[in-house]
């Protein structure tokens, strides 16, 4: 734990000065620091963010910890930083990906029991009741939207309402791959459409699992690899479903899409210290 925490705190630190981030000289705890105390959280203490702060000031790390309110304050803040941090992973990972084979799919994170939806104080409408045909149960919450490299490492990852369709998902993608990327799917990334639209506009072939009226059936050589990718992308999620509690504490919809997103960055973080 000892490298991982002075490994993190230089590579928040190192991107904070290629930014020229500027802070208040009077700052006691700078912005790396509350950067190294979320991720700490995030890999070791599934999120706890008073158990990660109090690690790191009694064993002297960050010795001028401030107080649980300022620190949420100041995460807040700076939330826009952790989204640069996670493409410069991203571009790491696309890097080394020398194949350019991708896969997507999506995740439930849910924020309540459904006996529980009609008190969430989180979100209160009908478009975050989702469906996870896996475990063959409704859930209440968010989904992750997840591209992954062959490796299982997250290139791209936004948030939607629970309820939203995985095919509908396909138009948020950013798709910032190099030509001839290849991206697999299962079943539900069905869209004949946006299939064209990419390998015409952007080069890239998108194969999703096909269902069995599809007019576009695949060869069985091309839905052998589809399967065995298909585990890739499933390995990922795993990784960042160890990452999580068994519910999430937040008091705003905020802070409850920011601790997602940080398991998601945590968790591609954690491949890049283990290189």
């Amino acid at each position: 734990m000892d490298d991982k925490i002075i490994a993190i705190f230089c590579l928040c630190d190192d991107l904070l000065k290629a930014m020229h981030h500027q802070e208040d000289c009077q700052c006691q705890m700078n912005d790396a620091e509350i950067m190294t105390t979320a991720f700490i959280a995030a890999l070791f203490f599934r999120g706890n963010h008073e158990s990660a702060r109090a690690l790191l000031k009694q064993y002297g790390y960050i010795p001028h910890m401030v107080s649980q309110s300022r620190f949420s304050r100041r995460l807040h803040r700076i939330k826009a930083i952790f989204m640069v941090f996670f493409n410069l992973l991203a571009q790491t990972w696309k890097t080394l990906n020398t194949e350019a084979i991708y896969m997507i799919d999506s995740f439930p994170i849910a924020v309540c029991d459904n006996i529980r939806i009609r008190r969430s104080k989180i979100y209160s409408t009908e478009d975050f009741r989702g469906y996870q045909a896996s475990k063959k149960r409704y859930f209440y919450g968010l989904k992750i939207h997840l591209m992954v490299t062959q490796a299982g490492q997250p290139v791209e990852c936004f948030l939607t309402p629970g309820g939203f369709g995985d095919v509908d998902a396909l138009k948020y993608y950013a798709y910032a791959l190099p030509d001839g990327s290849i991206i697999y799917a299962d079943k539900a990334y069905n869209d004949y459409e946006i299939e064209d639209f990419l390998q015409e506009v952007e080069h890239i072939a998108l194969l999703p699992m096909r269902k069995k009226n599809s007019q576009r059936a695949l060869p069985p050589e091309v839905s052998f690899v589809q399967h065995y990718y298909r585990k890739m992308v499933e390995t990922a999620g795993s990784l960042i479903e160890q990452l999580l509690p068994k519910s999430i504490h937040a008091v705003t919809s905020q802070g409850f899409e920011l601790k997602v997103a940080l398991f998601v960055i945590a968790s591609s973080l954690n491949g890049y210290l283990n290189l």
